[in-house]
């Protein structure tokens, strides 16, 4: 099962997170995935002053096309070996493959290019604007985060999101990217973007969850044909609880109860709910069986009573605190 975005591709619905995985780990676990049926992953993420902190592999078994957004982990090189051995072997093609990853501002084509070259590829299926602002450049294909001397980061107020959006164009233009899109973008930064862009953006790429709804801006988004993919769909789990102390939607008793009643894992529950809501999900795990119950959301459906249910659990809870590494609030 897939969206098909705004430029007229495919994406996969359902994808596999790849949370802070060691670069040596990467070969096994794409080789793995791909043979228990993934074919859409997404590595891109954050990183905050040389931490990696959010690598994304997503996929869905069901659609023939695979999905790799990867950018942000200083482990492209390590996803290109793995994606190289699988077209080698004959295990995936490259045309059944959607791959993304994420751009740098302000050295955007530098910056595909090179990681063209690390993935060992002719072209990006998706590439996302990293996030709304620009920083002090580090140089390309560093992915670390530059702070000041009082832990605060540099911001670039030299290049805006326009320059950066229409640098992303080009890309189009001269075939090296099929899709381009926004994450982390608000309803005014959207906004915006729909209304300076030659090519709109195909995705949005949030945090969104059950405890993290943002049922306004998804809505704004699908209404105007801009698709979201929710990057913690399940509120980030141990790994945020351990990086920002936060908690997670899957200890809730309604979500525990729910999944009695389904005969399902709570992240199957809140998987499928994000599913319904019409957003592509990619959450994370290592795991082989977690793998394969992840993929497991397309065999059953929430009531409209059980929805209305979790659509009440909402916090406007935000599970990714970069403040912690950054030494500032972007979204104050």
């Amino acid at each position: 099962m897939a969206i098909t975005l705004s430029s007229g591709f495919k994406i996969p619905i359902v994808g596999l997170g790849v949370w802070r995985m060691e670069p040596k780990e990467i070969r096994d676990l794409i080789i793995n995935a791909i043979q228990i049926g993934y074919r859409h992953f997404d590595c891109a993420g954050y990183s905050f002053h040389n931490k990696t902190f959010y690598l994304v592999l997503v996929s869905y078994a069901m659609f023939d096309q695979l999905m790799l957004l990867a950018a942000d982990y200083k482990n492209e090189a390590e996803v290109g070996d793995a994606l190289a051995e699988a077209f080698q072997t004959g295990l995936v093609k490259r045309e059944d493959l959607f791959i993304t990853t994420k751009a740098n501002h302000g050295h955007v084509l530098e910056a595909c290019k090179d990681s063209l070259k690390k993935l060992r590829l002719e072209y990006l299926d998706l590439y996302l604007v990293h996030f709304p602002v620009a920083t002090k450049h580090t140089g390309v294909g560093n992915t670390g985060s530059a702070l000041d001397e009082d832990g605060v980061l540099e911001i670039d107020t030299t290049v805006s999101l326009e320059t950066t959006w229409h640098a992303m164009e080009d890309l189009v233009s001269k075939g090296l990217v099929r899709s381009i899109g926004i994450s982390n973008y608000d309803i005014f930064l959207t906004r915006d973007c729909l209304a300076y862009s030659k090519i709109k953006p195909a995705v949005n790429q949030i945090e969104t969850h059950p405890y993290f709804q943002r049922d306004s801006l998804v809505k704004f988004c699908l209404k105007h044909g801009i698709s979201v993919t929710a990057h913690t769909p399940l509120g980030g789990a141990a790994a945020n609880t351990e990086w920002f102390g936060t908690v997670s939607c899957l200890d809730d008793p309604v979500f525990k109860d729910l999944a009695k009643k389904y005969q399902r894992s709570v992240a199957q529950i809140a998987l499928r709910w994000g599913v319904q809501r019409n957003t592509v999900v990619i959450p994370k795990s290592s795991k082989l069986e977690r793998l394969k119950e992840n993929l497991e959301v397309f065999d059953f459906e929430l009531t409209k009573e059980d929805m209305e249910l979790i659509k009440s659990l909402d916090r406007k809870y935000r599970t990714n605190q970069p403040a912690k590494f950054w030494g500032i609030d972007l979204y104050a």
